[in-house]
Protein backbone atom coordinates (compact mmCIF):
# COMPACT_ATOMS: atom_id res chain seq x y z
CA UNK A 1 0.00 0.00 0.00
CA UNK A 2 1.35 3.44 -0.95
CA UNK A 3 1.49 5.77 2.03
CA UNK A 4 1.54 9.55 2.18
CA UNK A 5 5.28 9.67 1.49
CA UNK A 6 4.79 7.41 -1.52
CA UNK A 7 2.09 9.64 -2.95
CA UNK A 8 4.26 12.68 -2.44
CA UNK A 9 7.03 10.90 -4.31
CA UNK A 10 4.75 10.41 -7.30
CA UNK A 11 3.88 14.09 -7.43
CA UNK A 12 7.30 15.68 -6.92
CA UNK A 13 10.10 15.50 -9.55
CA UNK A 14 13.50 13.86 -8.98
CA UNK A 15 16.80 13.15 -10.81
CA UNK A 16 18.69 10.36 -12.49
CA UNK A 17 22.21 9.43 -11.47
CA UNK A 18 23.76 10.02 -14.89
CA UNK A 19 26.14 12.93 -15.15
CA UNK A 20 24.98 15.90 -17.20
CA UNK A 21 26.94 16.65 -20.35
CA UNK A 22 26.89 20.45 -19.80
CA UNK A 23 26.37 22.80 -16.84
CA UNK A 24 22.92 22.21 -15.45
CA UNK A 25 20.67 21.19 -12.60
CA UNK A 26 18.77 18.03 -11.82
CA UNK A 27 15.95 17.12 -9.45
CA UNK A 28 14.79 13.55 -8.86
CA UNK A 29 12.06 11.94 -6.84
CA UNK A 30 11.91 8.19 -6.37
CA UNK A 31 9.50 5.97 -4.48
CA UNK A 32 9.65 2.19 -4.02
CA UNK A 33 6.64 0.32 -2.68
CA UNK A 34 6.18 -3.43 -2.39
CA UNK A 35 6.02 -6.48 -0.20
CA UNK A 36 8.32 -9.00 1.41
CA UNK A 37 11.55 -8.66 3.37
CA UNK A 38 13.55 -6.00 1.49
CA UNK A 39 13.69 -3.81 -1.57
CA UNK A 40 14.53 -6.18 -4.45
CA UNK A 41 18.25 -6.32 -5.21
CA UNK A 42 18.36 -4.55 -8.57
CA UNK A 43 16.10 -1.70 -7.41
CA UNK A 44 18.74 -0.84 -4.81
CA UNK A 45 22.14 -2.15 -5.96
CA UNK A 46 24.72 -0.41 -8.17
CA UNK A 47 23.21 3.03 -7.60
CA UNK A 48 26.03 4.63 -5.60
CA UNK A 49 24.24 3.93 -2.32
CA UNK A 50 21.05 5.72 -3.36
CA UNK A 51 17.78 4.15 -2.29
CA UNK A 52 17.38 1.69 0.55
CA UNK A 53 17.23 -2.03 1.30
CA UNK A 54 14.16 -1.35 3.46
CA UNK A 55 10.86 -1.81 1.68
CA UNK A 56 8.55 1.15 1.00
CA UNK A 57 11.23 3.82 0.79
CA UNK A 58 11.98 6.91 -1.24
CA UNK A 59 14.17 9.96 -1.66
CA UNK A 60 14.25 13.46 -3.08
CA UNK A 61 17.52 14.56 -4.67
CA UNK A 62 18.53 17.95 -6.02
CA UNK A 63 21.86 18.81 -7.60
CA UNK A 64 23.84 21.17 -9.81
CA UNK A 65 26.72 20.11 -12.05
CA UNK A 66 29.31 21.63 -14.30
CA UNK A 67 31.49 18.91 -15.87
CA UNK A 68 35.11 19.59 -16.73
CA UNK A 69 35.33 20.37 -20.47
CA UNK A 70 37.20 17.64 -22.34
CA UNK A 71 38.32 20.01 -25.10
CA UNK A 72 42.01 19.23 -25.62
CA UNK A 73 42.58 22.62 -27.30
CA UNK A 74 42.18 24.32 -23.94
CA UNK A 75 44.95 23.50 -21.49
CA UNK A 76 42.82 24.19 -18.39
CA UNK A 77 39.29 23.24 -17.41
CA UNK A 78 37.23 23.47 -14.22
CA UNK A 79 34.11 21.75 -12.93
CA UNK A 80 32.01 21.15 -9.83
CA UNK A 81 29.06 19.17 -8.53
CA UNK A 82 26.71 19.30 -5.55
CA UNK A 83 23.92 16.84 -4.83
CA UNK A 84 21.76 16.83 -1.67
CA UNK A 85 19.36 14.04 -0.71
CA UNK A 86 16.42 13.79 1.67
CA UNK A 87 15.20 10.22 2.21
CA UNK A 88 12.75 8.14 4.18
CA UNK A 89 13.26 4.57 5.40
CA UNK A 90 16.96 4.81 4.58
CA UNK A 91 20.22 4.72 6.56
CA UNK A 92 20.01 8.50 7.08
CA UNK A 93 17.23 11.06 6.46
CA UNK A 94 19.53 13.65 4.90
CA UNK A 95 22.95 13.38 3.30
CA UNK A 96 25.30 14.88 0.76
CA UNK A 97 25.64 12.46 -2.14
CA UNK A 98 28.14 14.49 -4.17
CA UNK A 99 30.13 17.61 -3.37
CA UNK A 100 33.28 18.14 -5.39
CA UNK A 101 35.42 20.56 -7.34
CA UNK A 102 37.83 19.52 -10.04
CA UNK A 103 40.38 20.98 -12.38
CA UNK A 104 41.93 19.63 -15.56
CA UNK A 105 45.34 20.52 -16.96
CA UNK A 106 46.08 18.90 -20.32
CA UNK A 107 45.11 15.22 -19.81
CA UNK A 108 45.25 15.13 -16.00
CA UNK A 109 42.38 15.89 -13.61
CA UNK A 110 42.47 16.69 -9.90
CA UNK A 111 39.20 16.15 -8.02
CA UNK A 112 38.54 17.01 -4.37
CA UNK A 113 35.39 15.80 -2.61
CA UNK A 114 32.70 13.14 -3.03
CA UNK A 115 31.97 12.14 -6.61
CA UNK A 116 30.35 9.14 -8.30
CA UNK A 117 32.93 7.34 -10.46
CA UNK A 118 31.81 4.76 -13.05
CA UNK A 119 33.16 1.23 -13.39
CA UNK A 120 35.89 0.53 -15.91
CA UNK A 121 35.73 -2.05 -18.74
CA UNK A 122 32.10 -2.98 -17.97
CA UNK A 123 28.62 -1.80 -18.91
CA UNK A 124 27.51 0.31 -15.93
CA UNK A 125 23.78 -0.25 -16.55
CA UNK A 126 23.79 -3.98 -17.27
CA UNK A 127 26.76 -5.54 -15.46
CA UNK A 128 26.43 -7.13 -12.01
CA UNK A 129 29.31 -4.89 -10.89
CA UNK A 130 33.07 -4.64 -10.42
CA UNK A 131 34.67 -6.69 -7.66
CA UNK A 132 36.97 -3.96 -6.29
CA UNK A 133 35.98 -0.48 -7.48
CA UNK A 134 32.23 -0.80 -7.90
CA UNK A 135 29.27 1.58 -8.02
CA UNK A 136 27.21 0.01 -5.23
CA UNK A 137 28.07 2.19 -2.21
CA UNK A 138 27.93 5.88 -1.37
CA UNK A 139 31.00 7.80 -2.64
CA UNK A 140 33.98 8.22 -0.31
CA UNK A 141 35.24 11.84 -0.03
CA UNK A 142 38.74 11.87 -1.47
CA UNK A 143 41.50 13.70 -3.26
CA UNK A 144 41.94 12.02 -6.64
CA UNK A 145 44.56 12.60 -9.32
CA UNK A 146 43.63 10.88 -12.57
CA UNK A 147 44.05 10.37 -16.28
CA UNK A 148 40.32 9.72 -16.77
CA UNK A 149 40.58 9.04 -20.51
CA UNK A 150 43.17 7.11 -22.43
CA UNK A 151 46.27 9.11 -23.22
CA UNK A 152 47.31 7.64 -26.56
CA UNK A 153 50.73 7.45 -28.15
CA UNK A 154 52.60 5.28 -30.67
CA UNK A 155 50.29 6.66 -33.39
CA UNK A 156 47.21 5.71 -31.37
CA UNK A 157 48.14 2.05 -30.87
CA UNK A 158 48.84 2.37 -27.14
CA UNK A 159 46.85 4.13 -24.44
CA UNK A 160 47.23 4.68 -20.69
CA UNK A 161 44.80 5.86 -18.03
CA UNK A 162 44.39 5.48 -14.27
CA UNK A 163 44.16 7.26 -10.94
CA UNK A 164 45.56 7.61 -7.41
CA UNK A 165 43.26 8.67 -4.55
CA UNK A 166 43.22 9.14 -0.77
CA UNK A 167 40.11 9.78 1.27
CA UNK A 168 38.21 9.11 4.50
CA UNK A 169 35.07 7.07 5.17
CA UNK A 170 32.07 8.98 6.53
CA UNK A 171 30.03 6.15 8.05
CA UNK A 172 31.52 5.98 11.56
CA UNK A 173 28.35 7.29 13.19
CA UNK A 174 26.21 4.89 11.19
CA UNK A 175 28.45 1.97 12.23
CA UNK A 176 27.99 2.80 15.91
CA UNK A 177 24.21 3.08 15.51
CA UNK A 178 23.91 -0.09 13.43
CA UNK A 179 25.92 -2.22 15.86
CA UNK A 180 24.42 -0.48 18.95
CA UNK A 181 27.92 -0.90 20.38
CA UNK A 182 27.36 -4.67 20.72
CA UNK A 183 29.91 -5.64 18.04
CA UNK A 184 33.05 -4.01 16.71
CA UNK A 185 32.88 -0.83 14.70
CA UNK A 186 35.26 1.84 13.46
CA UNK A 187 35.46 5.58 12.85
CA UNK A 188 37.70 7.91 10.83
CA UNK A 189 38.96 5.06 8.64
CA UNK A 190 41.17 6.26 5.80
CA UNK A 191 40.74 5.14 2.19
CA UNK A 192 43.17 4.65 -0.68
CA UNK A 193 42.64 3.45 -4.22
CA UNK A 194 44.72 3.33 -7.36
CA UNK A 195 44.29 1.81 -10.79
CA UNK A 196 46.14 1.64 -14.08
CA UNK A 197 44.90 0.50 -17.49
CA UNK A 198 46.79 -0.20 -20.71
CA UNK A 199 45.02 -0.33 -24.06
CA UNK A 200 46.61 -1.93 -27.11
CA UNK A 201 44.91 -1.32 -30.42
CA UNK A 202 43.69 1.40 -32.75
CA UNK A 203 40.10 0.66 -33.79
CA UNK A 204 40.28 3.36 -36.48
CA UNK A 205 42.77 1.13 -38.32
CA UNK A 206 42.15 -2.38 -36.94
CA UNK A 207 38.97 -3.72 -35.27
CA UNK A 208 40.58 -5.68 -32.40
CA UNK A 209 41.73 -4.06 -29.12
CA UNK A 210 42.93 -5.35 -25.75
CA UNK A 211 42.69 -3.58 -22.38
CA UNK A 212 44.58 -4.73 -19.29
CA UNK A 213 44.33 -3.24 -15.82
CA UNK A 214 45.12 -3.51 -12.14
CA UNK A 215 42.72 -2.06 -9.55
CA UNK A 216 43.91 -1.80 -5.95
CA UNK A 217 42.37 -0.35 -2.81
CA UNK A 218 43.03 -0.18 0.91
CA UNK A 219 41.40 0.80 4.20
CA UNK A 220 43.92 1.99 6.80
CA UNK A 221 44.24 4.12 9.91
CA UNK A 222 41.09 4.73 11.93
CA UNK A 223 39.75 4.33 15.47
CA UNK A 224 38.33 0.97 16.55
CA UNK A 225 35.86 -0.03 19.25
CA UNK A 226 34.85 -3.39 20.70
CA UNK A 227 32.55 -4.15 23.64
CA UNK A 228 34.03 -6.41 26.32
CA UNK A 229 32.15 -9.15 28.15
CA UNK A 230 32.16 -7.03 31.34
CA UNK A 231 30.39 -4.19 29.50
CA UNK A 232 33.49 -2.04 29.06
CA UNK A 233 34.59 -0.66 25.70
CA UNK A 234 38.00 -1.35 24.21
CA UNK A 235 39.36 1.41 21.98
CA UNK A 236 42.52 1.57 19.92
CA UNK A 237 43.82 3.38 16.85
CA UNK A 238 45.81 2.37 13.80
CA UNK A 239 48.63 4.57 12.44
CA UNK A 240 47.61 7.46 10.22
CA UNK A 241 50.93 9.26 9.84
CA UNK A 242 52.87 9.80 6.62
CA UNK A 243 54.32 6.30 6.83
CA UNK A 244 50.79 4.83 6.89
CA UNK A 245 49.97 6.64 3.65
CA UNK A 246 53.13 5.22 2.06
CA UNK A 247 52.30 1.71 3.29
CA UNK A 248 48.81 1.97 1.81
CA UNK A 249 50.32 2.85 -1.56
CA UNK A 250 53.18 0.31 -1.39
CA UNK A 251 51.98 -2.54 0.87
CA UNK A 252 54.62 -4.68 2.56
CA UNK A 253 54.72 -7.33 5.28
CA UNK A 254 55.76 -5.16 8.22
CA UNK A 255 52.99 -5.50 10.85
CA UNK A 256 53.73 -8.15 13.47
CA UNK A 257 50.59 -9.27 15.26
CA UNK A 258 50.20 -11.08 18.56
CA UNK A 259 50.74 -14.39 16.74
CA UNK A 260 54.22 -13.28 15.56
CA UNK A 261 53.31 -13.37 11.87
CA UNK A 262 54.07 -10.46 9.58
CA UNK A 263 51.03 -8.88 7.89
CA UNK A 264 50.39 -6.11 5.41
CA UNK A 265 49.07 -2.95 7.15
CA UNK A 266 45.41 -2.15 6.59
CA UNK A 267 42.81 -4.01 4.55
CA UNK A 268 44.37 -4.42 1.11
CA UNK A 269 42.31 -5.73 -1.82
CA UNK A 270 42.41 -5.58 -5.61
CA UNK A 271 41.50 -7.02 -9.00
CA UNK A 272 43.22 -7.98 -12.22
CA UNK A 273 40.91 -6.84 -15.04
CA UNK A 274 41.05 -7.30 -18.80
CA UNK A 275 38.84 -6.84 -21.84
CA UNK A 276 39.16 -7.89 -25.49
CA UNK A 277 36.90 -6.01 -27.93
CA UNK A 278 36.13 -6.46 -31.61
CA UNK A 279 34.64 -3.45 -33.40
CA UNK A 280 32.53 -4.06 -36.51
CA UNK A 281 30.49 -1.47 -38.45
CA UNK A 282 27.14 -2.63 -37.04
CA UNK A 283 28.15 -4.40 -33.80
CA UNK A 284 30.80 -4.68 -31.11
CA UNK A 285 31.68 -7.74 -29.05
CA UNK A 286 33.64 -7.53 -25.81
CA UNK A 287 34.83 -10.30 -23.50
CA UNK A 288 36.13 -9.31 -20.08
CA UNK A 289 37.39 -10.79 -16.82
CA UNK A 290 37.67 -9.46 -13.25
CA UNK A 291 39.77 -11.56 -10.84
CA UNK A 292 39.56 -10.44 -7.22
CA UNK A 293 42.38 -10.92 -4.67
CA UNK A 294 43.11 -10.09 -1.03
CA UNK A 295 46.64 -11.48 -0.64
CA UNK A 296 49.54 -13.00 -2.58
CA UNK A 297 47.87 -16.40 -2.92
CA UNK A 298 45.11 -14.98 -5.13
CA UNK A 299 47.05 -12.05 -6.62
CA UNK A 300 49.96 -14.09 -7.98
CA UNK A 301 48.40 -17.58 -7.68
CA UNK A 302 51.36 -18.50 -5.47
CA UNK A 303 52.52 -18.10 -1.88
CA UNK A 304 55.96 -18.41 -0.33
CA UNK A 305 56.61 -21.78 1.33
CA UNK A 306 60.34 -21.93 1.93
CA UNK A 307 60.66 -21.22 5.65
CA UNK A 308 63.33 -22.84 7.83
CA UNK A 309 62.87 -25.15 10.79
CA UNK A 310 63.57 -25.02 14.52
CA UNK A 311 64.87 -21.64 15.64
CA UNK A 312 64.74 -20.44 12.03
CA UNK A 313 61.08 -21.41 11.53
CA UNK A 314 60.13 -17.84 10.54
CA UNK A 315 63.15 -17.18 8.28
CA UNK A 316 62.85 -17.38 4.49
CA UNK A 317 65.56 -19.85 3.45
CA UNK A 318 64.45 -21.77 0.36
CA UNK A 319 63.14 -20.84 -3.07
CA UNK A 320 59.87 -22.72 -2.77
CA UNK A 321 56.27 -21.72 -3.44
CA UNK A 322 52.79 -23.19 -3.29
CA UNK A 323 50.59 -22.54 -6.33
CA UNK A 324 46.86 -21.87 -6.51
CA UNK A 325 44.44 -22.20 -9.40
CA UNK A 326 42.46 -19.49 -11.21
CA UNK A 327 39.00 -20.52 -10.01
CA UNK A 328 37.49 -17.29 -8.70
CA UNK A 329 36.59 -14.68 -11.31
CA UNK A 330 33.91 -12.61 -12.97
CA UNK A 331 33.78 -13.60 -16.64
CA UNK A 332 31.57 -11.56 -18.92
CA UNK A 333 30.61 -10.88 -22.52
CA UNK A 334 28.92 -7.80 -23.98
CA UNK A 335 27.34 -7.50 -27.43
CA UNK A 336 26.44 -4.04 -28.73
CA UNK A 337 24.11 -3.85 -31.72
CA UNK A 338 24.55 -0.40 -33.22
CA UNK A 339 21.70 -0.49 -35.73
CA UNK A 340 19.05 -2.55 -33.94
CA UNK A 341 17.12 -0.32 -31.56
CA UNK A 342 14.90 -2.99 -30.01
CA UNK A 343 17.93 -4.68 -28.44
CA UNK A 344 21.09 -2.60 -28.45
CA UNK A 345 23.09 -4.20 -25.60
CA UNK A 346 23.30 -7.72 -24.21
CA UNK A 347 25.49 -8.67 -21.24
CA UNK A 348 26.11 -12.17 -19.87
CA UNK A 349 28.26 -12.81 -16.78
CA UNK A 350 29.44 -15.75 -14.71
CA UNK A 351 30.73 -15.03 -11.19
CA UNK A 352 32.48 -17.56 -8.95
CA UNK A 353 33.96 -16.78 -5.51
CA UNK A 354 33.85 -20.25 -3.91
CA UNK A 355 37.57 -21.07 -3.94
CA UNK A 356 39.31 -18.19 -2.11
CA UNK A 357 42.66 -20.05 -2.33
CA UNK A 358 41.15 -23.12 -0.71
CA UNK A 359 39.42 -24.01 2.58
CA UNK A 360 42.63 -24.55 4.57
CA UNK A 361 44.28 -21.68 6.43
CA UNK A 362 47.54 -22.56 8.15
CA UNK A 363 50.48 -20.34 9.00
CA UNK A 364 53.75 -22.22 9.37
CA UNK A 365 55.02 -23.04 12.87
CA UNK A 366 58.27 -24.29 14.37
CA UNK A 367 56.94 -27.84 14.09
CA UNK A 368 55.11 -27.54 10.73
CA UNK A 369 57.09 -25.52 8.16
CA UNK A 370 54.52 -25.71 5.33
CA UNK A 371 52.67 -22.42 4.82
CA UNK A 372 49.17 -22.55 3.31
CA UNK A 373 47.32 -19.34 2.52
CA UNK A 374 43.65 -20.18 1.99
CA UNK A 375 40.34 -19.00 3.45
CA UNK A 376 40.81 -15.47 2.12
CA UNK A 377 37.33 -14.40 3.35
CA UNK A 378 36.58 -11.89 0.57
CA UNK A 379 35.48 -8.39 1.70
CA UNK A 380 35.82 -9.34 5.40
CA UNK A 381 38.82 -8.51 7.61
CA UNK A 382 40.02 -9.40 11.09
CA UNK A 383 40.37 -5.74 12.12
CA UNK A 384 38.34 -3.60 9.71
CA UNK A 385 34.61 -4.19 9.30
CA UNK A 386 35.06 -5.06 5.65
CA UNK A 387 34.96 -3.58 2.17
CA UNK A 388 31.79 -1.55 2.73
CA UNK A 389 30.60 2.04 3.16
CA UNK A 390 27.32 2.94 4.87
CA UNK A 391 26.38 -0.74 4.96
CA UNK A 392 26.73 -1.38 1.23
CA UNK A 393 29.69 -3.31 -0.19
CA UNK A 394 31.94 -1.09 -2.31
CA UNK A 395 32.38 -3.81 -4.90
CA UNK A 396 29.96 -6.28 -6.47
CA UNK A 397 26.52 -6.30 -4.75
CA UNK A 398 26.18 -10.08 -5.16
CA UNK A 399 28.34 -10.21 -2.03
CA UNK A 400 25.59 -9.82 0.57
CA UNK A 401 25.90 -6.33 2.07
CA UNK A 402 25.87 -5.80 5.87
CA UNK A 403 22.63 -3.79 5.60
CA UNK A 404 20.80 -7.11 5.24
CA UNK A 405 22.08 -8.34 8.62
CA UNK A 406 19.59 -8.45 11.48
CA UNK A 407 22.09 -9.13 14.30
CA UNK A 408 23.73 -5.68 14.27
CA UNK A 409 27.03 -7.03 12.97
CA UNK A 410 28.89 -5.42 10.08
CA UNK A 411 29.95 -8.58 8.29
CA UNK A 412 29.58 -9.94 4.75
CA UNK A 413 27.66 -13.12 5.50
CA UNK A 414 27.74 -14.58 1.98
CA UNK A 415 31.02 -14.17 0.09
CA UNK A 416 31.26 -17.70 -1.37
CA UNK A 417 28.82 -18.04 -4.25
CA UNK A 418 28.29 -18.89 -7.89
CA UNK A 419 26.06 -16.65 -10.00
CA UNK A 420 24.80 -16.29 -13.56
CA UNK A 421 23.75 -12.79 -14.59
CA UNK A 422 22.14 -11.37 -17.73
CA UNK A 423 21.31 -7.83 -18.79
CA UNK A 424 19.50 -6.53 -21.88
CA UNK A 425 18.70 -2.96 -22.96
CA UNK A 426 17.08 -1.28 -25.95
CA UNK A 427 15.25 1.75 -27.33
CA UNK A 428 12.19 0.37 -29.14
CA UNK A 429 10.67 3.81 -29.84
CA UNK A 430 11.74 7.47 -29.80
CA UNK A 431 12.29 8.68 -26.23
CA UNK A 432 11.62 5.15 -24.89
CA UNK A 433 14.31 2.96 -23.32
CA UNK A 434 14.31 -0.17 -21.22
CA UNK A 435 16.59 -2.59 -19.44
CA UNK A 436 16.12 -6.09 -18.05
CA UNK A 437 18.36 -7.68 -15.40
CA UNK A 438 18.14 -11.27 -14.20
CA UNK A 439 20.48 -13.05 -11.77
CA UNK A 440 20.53 -16.61 -10.49
CA UNK A 441 22.79 -17.09 -7.46
CA UNK A 442 23.80 -19.99 -5.22
CA UNK A 443 25.39 -18.94 -1.92
CA UNK A 444 27.48 -20.99 0.47
CA UNK A 445 28.03 -18.42 3.26
CA UNK A 446 31.67 -18.02 4.29
CA UNK A 447 34.36 -20.53 5.22
CA UNK A 448 34.10 -19.41 8.85
CA UNK A 449 30.27 -19.45 8.83
CA UNK A 450 29.09 -21.84 6.12
CA UNK A 451 25.43 -22.41 5.39
CA UNK A 452 24.32 -25.96 6.32
CA UNK A 453 22.65 -26.06 2.90
CA UNK A 454 23.41 -23.76 -0.04
CA UNK A 455 20.94 -20.89 -0.38
CA UNK A 456 19.62 -19.95 -3.81
CA UNK A 457 18.27 -16.66 -5.03
CA UNK A 458 16.71 -15.27 -8.19
CA UNK A 459 16.65 -11.48 -8.75
CA UNK A 460 14.82 -9.70 -11.54
CA UNK A 461 14.46 -6.11 -12.75
CA UNK A 462 12.22 -4.87 -15.57
CA UNK A 463 12.60 -1.12 -16.12
CA UNK A 464 11.37 1.36 -18.73
CA UNK A 465 12.04 5.09 -19.18
CA UNK A 466 10.21 7.70 -21.22
CA UNK A 467 12.04 10.99 -21.88
CA UNK A 468 9.89 13.85 -23.11
CA UNK A 469 11.13 15.59 -26.24
CA UNK A 470 13.01 18.84 -25.61
CA UNK A 471 10.65 20.66 -27.96
CA UNK A 472 7.55 19.60 -26.03
CA UNK A 473 5.89 21.38 -23.11
CA UNK A 474 7.38 18.75 -20.78
CA UNK A 475 10.89 19.02 -22.19
CA UNK A 476 13.51 18.10 -19.61
CA UNK A 477 11.21 15.60 -17.86
CA UNK A 478 11.72 11.84 -17.73
CA UNK A 479 9.72 9.14 -15.98
CA UNK A 480 11.03 5.67 -15.12
CA UNK A 481 8.97 2.76 -13.86
CA UNK A 482 10.27 -0.63 -12.82
CA UNK A 483 9.27 -3.91 -11.26
CA UNK A 484 11.75 -5.81 -9.10
CA UNK A 485 11.65 -9.29 -7.63
CA UNK A 486 13.76 -11.42 -5.28
CA UNK A 487 12.94 -15.06 -4.69
CA UNK A 488 14.89 -17.53 -2.54
CA UNK A 489 16.50 -18.04 0.84
CA UNK A 490 19.58 -15.91 0.22
CA UNK A 491 17.82 -12.50 0.20
CA UNK A 492 14.29 -13.59 1.03
CA UNK A 493 11.14 -13.15 -1.02
CA UNK A 494 10.39 -9.55 -2.07
CA UNK A 495 8.68 -7.64 -4.84
CA UNK A 496 8.24 -3.93 -5.52
CA UNK A 497 7.21 -1.28 -7.98
CA UNK A 498 9.47 1.74 -8.32
CA UNK A 499 8.67 5.11 -9.84
CA UNK A 500 11.28 7.76 -10.62
CA UNK A 501 10.55 11.27 -11.93
CA UNK A 502 13.40 13.41 -13.21
CA UNK A 503 13.62 17.02 -14.25
CA UNK A 504 16.81 18.46 -15.75
CA UNK A 505 17.70 21.89 -17.06
CA UNK A 506 20.66 23.92 -18.19
CA UNK A 507 22.47 26.70 -16.38
CA UNK A 508 23.17 29.67 -18.61
CA UNK A 509 25.19 32.70 -17.64
CA UNK A 510 24.12 35.55 -19.89
CA UNK A 511 26.69 38.29 -20.32
CA UNK A 512 25.41 41.84 -20.03
CA UNK A 513 25.51 43.78 -23.25
CA UNK A 514 27.36 47.07 -23.24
Amino acid sequence: MIGRAGLLAVLVPLSASAQLGEPGWRVTMQTTNGWGDHTPLWQNANRYGMGSTQKNNGYLQAGVYSPVPADSVRRWGFGYGLSLVGAWRAVSPFYVQEAYAEARWLKGTLTVGSKEYPMELKNNRLSSGSQTLGINARPVPQVRLALPRYWTFAKGWLGLKGHIAYGIATDGGWQERFTTGASRYSKKVLYHSKAGYLKVGNTARFPLSVELGLESACLFGGDFYRRRADGGLDHWSEPHDFGAFVDAFLPNDKNKGSDQYMNVPGNQIGSWVARVSYEAPSWQLGVYVDHFFEDHSAMFFADYDGYGEGDRWNVKENNRYLTYGLKDLLLGAELKLKRFRYINNVVLEYVCTKYQSGPIFHDHTAAIPDHLGGRDDYYNHTLYVGWQHWGQVMGNPLYRSPLYNTNGEIYIEDNRFVAWHAGVSGEPAPQVGYRLLATLQKGYGTYARPYPDPRRNFSLLAEATYTFAASSALGGWAVTGSFGLDSGRLLGGSGAFQLTLTKTGGIHFNKKRK
